[in-house]
C-alpha cells in the first residue's frame, strides 16, 4: 500500500513538472563557436531526457558484455557444484543403506566436481571404510585433519580407525590434541577419562572431569557422582601406601556419594581405627539403606575393635533389622546374621535364618549350610553333598558391568572403559529361565540332605576299656551274624585268623539302629540286595591283563614272532642259538 501511494506521488510530481516546464515562455539558444542553436524549453528538456536514456541504454550493453565471461564462469561452476552436492547427498544414503559399489562411485564423482567441498571428503573417507579400505581412509582422515574447518571430523576419523587397529597410545594422543582444539568435545573427553582411570591416573581423570563439568558435558550430580568414585579407587589404591592421602580423598568421597559401597567400608574403617564408632556407623546405615551389600555388614559388625562373636551378632542384628523384610535386599541383611551366627556358635539362630532359603538356595546359602554341617555336626557328609548343591545353585548377586562379573568393585568396565560401570545385582546368565535344568541332582546328594545328622554319643565310664565303633559298616545284619556263627563253628579255616571278639554293648545314650546311607527309590523296582559274602573271591575283569600265569621267564628269553603255544616259535638269546643249530 505504501509502495502504491509512493508511485502516485512520483507520477503526481512529474506531471506538476512537465506542467511547470511547458508554461515557461521563451527560447534556450545554444552557441559554440559558429555553431548556434535555438529551441523552447520544454523541446530540450525531453531530448534531454531521450538523451540520458540512451547513454544508460548504451552503458549497460557494455557492462553486459564485458561481464559475460565470468558469469558463464560462475553458471559452470554452480551447476558443477549442483551436480557435486547431488553426488554427495546420493552418497551418503548408498553409505546409509551399505551400498560400497555406488557409494564409491558417487564418492568418485565427488571428488572430481567438488574436489574442495568438506562433505566430499566426508564421502570418500566413509566410502573407504565401507569398502575396508582402511589405508585409504586414514589418507583422507589425515587431510582433513589438516584442513582448518574439517580439523575436528579428521582427528575424530583417525581416532576410530586407530581404535580398529588396536592402537591405544595413538588414540589417546588423538583425543588429547582434539580436547586442546575443543574441550566441549565429548567423544575426546571420554576417551582421555577412561585411558586415565584404566592406567591409573586419578589426578588426571580428576581433571578431566572438571573440565567436563566446565564445558558444561556433565550435569551436577553425574559430576558427584563420578567425582566419589575417582576419590574411592584412589583411596584404595593409597591405602597401604600413604594412608593420609588415602583418609583425606575417602572423607571427600564420602561426602560427594554417601551411598557408593566401597567409600563406606573404607571411610568406616578408617573412622573405627580412629575410635569414631558412632560415625563409622552411621556411614555404613547409610549406604546400607540404599544397597544392602555383605561388605557393610561385615564392616558394621567390625566397627569396635576388640568385640567377642556374640556383640558382633547382636549389632548383625540391628543393622539387618533396618531393612523391611519386604525389600529386595532383605535377604543379605538373613546371610549377614546366618554368617555371624556361626562366627558366634549360635547354630540354633543360624539354622532358623537359613530356613526360608534352603528350598531353592543361592550358591552363598549353600556354602553357609555346608559351613554350619562341619562346624556344627562335624558331618563332612553333608557338608559335601551342600557343596555340591553349591554349584549347581542359583549365583548371588555380584558386581557386574556390560556382561563382566568381578570379585570386586572396580571404578571402570574393563569392557566399555565406562566410569561407575558396576553394579550390585545378580548376573544376567544366572537369572531363572523356563528351559529345564541340564544337570540333575545327585542321588548321592539327595541321601544325604534327607538323613539326620549324626549324633554324638557318649559312652558310659565302665571298669573295660570299650572299643570305639567302626565309622560306617554297610553290610547287612543277616551276613554278620552268619559270618560269626561260621566262625564258631569252623575255626580251622583259617588258622593265622584272630578271634573274634564279640563287640560291646552300646551305651544308653546311642541310637537304637544307624540311619542308612543310601535310600532305596521305590519307582526304579530293583531286588533287595544279595547278603555279602564272608569270602569274596577274586575274579579278574574281561579286560584285566592280570599276572602271566606261567611263573617267571628268564630275562635272557624272548619270544619273537608267533605266540609261544606254536611250536615254531623263534626263541632269542643262548636258546635261540642253539635251537638255530639244530641243537
Amino acid at each position: 500500500m505504501l509502495r502504491i501511494v509512493l508511485f502516485l506521488v512520483l507520477i503526481a510530481l512529474a506531471a506538476a513538472g512537465a506542467a511547470w516546464v511547458a508554461d515557461q515562455p521563451g527560447d534556450l539558444v545554444l552557441t559554440a563557436g559558429g555553431f548556434r542553436a535555438s529551441t523552447t524549453l520544454p523541446r530540450f528538456v525531453f531530448l534531454l531526457g531521450v538523451f540520458a536514456a540512451a547513454v544508460v541504454l548504451v552503458w549497460s550493453i557494455v557492462t553486459m558484455i564485458w561481464r559475460t565471461p565470468g558469469r558463464l564462469r560462475r553458471r559452470r561452476h554452480e551447476k558443477r557444484h549442483a551436480r557435486g552436492r547431488h553426488a554427495i547427498t546420493h552418497g551418503l544414503l548408498a553409505i546409509g543403506h551399505g551400498d560400497t559399489a555406488l557409494a564409491r562411485r558417487h564418492a568418485d564423482t565427488a571428488r572430481r566436481l567438488a574436489a574442495n567441498d568438506p562433505l566430499a571428503l566426508l564421502l570418500h573417507a566413509q566410502s573407504a571404510q565401507l569398502e575396508g579400505n582402511r589405508d585409504e581412509a586414514q589418507r583422507v582422515f589425515r587431510v582433513m585433519a589438516e584442513r582448518e574447518d574439517t580439523r575436528l571430523l579428521g582427528l575424530r576419523g583417525l581416532f576410530i580407525e586407530a581404535q580398529r587397529a588396536d592402537d591405544a597410545v595413538g588414540a589417546v594422543m588423538i583425543a588429547e590434541e582434539a580436547i586442546k582444539l575443543s574441550p566441549s568435545s565429548t567423544w575426546a573427553s571420554h576417551a582421555v577419562l577412561g585411558f586415565r582411570c584404566a592406567r591409573g591416573d586419578w589426578s588426571g581423570a580428576l581433571a578431566i572431569l572438571d573440565s567436563n563439568l566446565s564445558a558444561g558435558l556433565i550435569d551436577k550430580a553425574a559430576y558427584r557422582r563420578q567425582r566419589g568414585v575417582l576419590l574411592t579407587a584412589r583411596a584404595l589404591e593409597l591405602e597401604t601406601m600413604d594412608r593420609d592421602v588415602a583418609r583425606e580423598s575417602v572423607m571427600e568421597a564420602i561426602k560427594l556419594a554417601p551411598t557408593l559401597v566401597p567409600a563406606a567400608v573404607l571411610a568406616a574403617k578408617f573412622e573405627s581405627e580412629a575410635h569414631q564408632v558412632r560415625r563409622s556407623m552411621k556411614l555404613v546405615e547409610a549406604a546400607w539403606l540404599a544397597n544392602p551389600h555383605p561388605d557393610l555388614a561385615d564392616a558394621y559388625a567390625h566397627v569396635k575393635l576388640g568385640d567377642s562373636a556374640r556383640q558382633r551378632l547382636q549389632r548383625v542384628e540391628t543393622l539387618a533389622a533396618k531393612t523391611p523384610a519386604d525389600k529386595a535386599g532383605h535377604v543379605e541383611g538373613q546371610l549377614a546374621i546366618a554368617r555371624a551366627a556361626i562366627d558366634a556358635s549360635e547354630f540354633a539362630r543360624a539354622r532358623a535364618v537359613l530356613a526360608p532359603y534352603i528350598n531353592d538356595p543361592t550358591q552363598r546359602v549353600a556354602l553357609l549350610m555346608a559351613e554350619l554341617e562341619r562346624t556344627e555336626h562335624g558331618d563332612g557328609g553333608r557338608a559335601r553333598a551342600w557343596t555340591l548343591r553349591a554349584v549347581r545353585a542359583r549365583h548371588d548377586p555380584a558386581w557386574t558391568a556390560d556382561g563382566y562379573v568381578s570379585d570386586r568393585w572396580r571404578p571402570v568396565s574393563p569392557v566399555t572403559g565406562r566410569l561407575d560401570a558396576f553394579q550390585w545385582q545378580t548376573p544376567v546368565a544366572s537369572l531363572p529361565s523356563d528351559k529345564r535344568a541340564t544337570i540333575e541332582s545327585s542321588a548321592f546328594e539327595e541321601a544325604m540332605l534327607a538323613a539326620p545328622p549324626p549324633k554324638r554319643v557318649t559312652a558310659a565310664p565302665s571298669e573295660a576299656p570299650v572299643e570305639p565303633p567302626a565309622a560306617q559298616d554297610n553290610s547287612p545284619p543277616e551276613a554278620k551274624e552268619a559270618t560269626a556263627e561260621d566262625a564258631k563253628e569252623e575255626p580251622a579255616v583259617t588258622p593265622t585268623a584272630e578271634p573274634v571278639n564279640p563287640a560291646p554293648e552300646a551305651a544308653e545314650s546311642s541310637p537304637e539302629a544307624a540311619t542308612p546311607v543310601f535310600r532305596t527309590r521305590a519307582d526304579l523296582g530293583k531286588p533287595a540286595p544279595a547278603p555279602i559274602q564272608a569270602v569274596i573271591p577274586i575274579v579278574r575283569a574281561p579286560d584285566d591283563p592280570g599276572i602271566d600265569d606261567e611263573g617267571p621267564s628268564d630275562e635272557f628269553a624272548e619270544q619273537i614272532g608267533t605266540p609261544r603255544t606254536h611250536a615254531k616259535a623263534q626263541a632269542g638269546g643262548w636258546r635261540g642259538f642253539w635251537s638255530r643249530w639244530g641243537a
